[in-house]
C-alpha cells in the first residue's frame, strides 16, 4: 500500500486533546474541503507533474505542493529517525485514502495513531486510533465519521461557526461521548473571547493550536 505524502516531520502536538505531546506528521496530499483560511493549501491539489522522489519530499525546506508516493515499509524507515512514539495523519484530507494498513502496522510498531478529517469521507483506520473530526461549513461532515470521532474541533471565527456547532451537535444523540473544542482561526482575538466565553458557559475545551504561539510547524 502506498501513500501520497506531502511532507513527514517530528514536531509538538498543538491541537485538540493531545496539546504538547511529542510527535510525527504524516502530512497526504489531495483535499476536495478548500476553506477559504486554511493554512495547508499546498496540499489541496494531487497534480501528476508535482510527483517526485521520495529524497525530494524528505529533504523540503519549505512548503510546497511536491509530493511522494511512499510505501508503509518507506515510512516507518522514516519515522524510526525519531524519538515521538504518536503519529498524527493529516492533510490535506486523510480520509481520500484507506488508512487501516497503516495505522494497523504503525500500532505493530509501537505507535499511537491519530487522525485529523473533515469527515467528509468514510474513515477507514484500526479500531485505537484517536479520530480528530475538524467540521468545516462548506462540506458537512457524514454522521458516521461524528459518531466514530473521539473529539470535535471546531474552527471558529465568528458566531455563524458557533450556530454551526450546535447544528452538528443536536444531531449526536450523546454529546458526552465527545470531547469538545472551540478552536479560533488564525488567534483571531475576537475569535478568542468568543470560544472561551462559549466553552466555559457549556462546559467544552478550548483548543489555542499553540504551535503557532511557539511558532513552530
Amino acid at each position: 500500500m502506498h501513500y501520497p505524502i506531502n511532507e513527514i516531520f517530528q514536531s509538538i502536538q498543538g491541537e485538540g486533546y493531545y496539546t504538547g505531546t511529542p510527535a510525527i506528521f504524516i502530512r497526504l496530499q489531495g483535499c476536495p474541503v478548500h476553506c477559504d483560511w486554511c493554512d495547508t493549501k499546498y496540499t489541496w491539489i494531487r497534480a501528476d507533474q508535482d510527483n517526485v522522489s521520495i529524497k525530494e519530499v524528505i529533504n523540503k525546506n519549505k512548503f510546497s505542493r511536491k509530493w511522494s508516493f511512499m510505501s508503509i515499509k518507506n515510512i516507518l524507515e522514516i519515522l524510526k529517525k525519531w524519538t515521538a512514539k504518536h503519529v498524527v495523519i493529516s492533510g490535506g484530507e486523510p480520509c481520500l485514502y484507506n488508512l487501516s494498513y497503516i495505522t494497523k502496522i504503525l500500532e505493530i510498531e509501537g505507535y499511537q495513531c491519530q487522525i485529523e478529517t473533515s469527515g467528509i469521507e468514510n474513515i477507514k483506520c484500526s479500531l485505537n486510533t484517536w479520530i480528530t473530526l475538524s467540521p468545516k461549513q462548506n462540506k458537512r461532515p457524514l454522521y458516521e465519521s461524528i459518531i466514530r470521532s473521539n473529539e470535535i474541533k471546531f474552527p471558529i471565527l465568528n458566531k455563524e461557526d458557533l450556530l454551526y456547532v450546535y447544528d452538528i451537535l443536536s444531531n449526536i444523540r450523546d454529546e458526552k461521548k465527545h470531547i469538545i473544542y472551540l478552536q479560533p482561526i488564525n488567534q483571531n482575538k475576537q475569535a478568542l473571547k468568543m470560544c472561551i466565553n462559549t466553552c466555559i458557559k457549556k462546559n467544552w475545551k478550548l483548543s489555542v493550536q499553540l504551535h503557532k504561539y511557539l511558532r513552530i510547524q
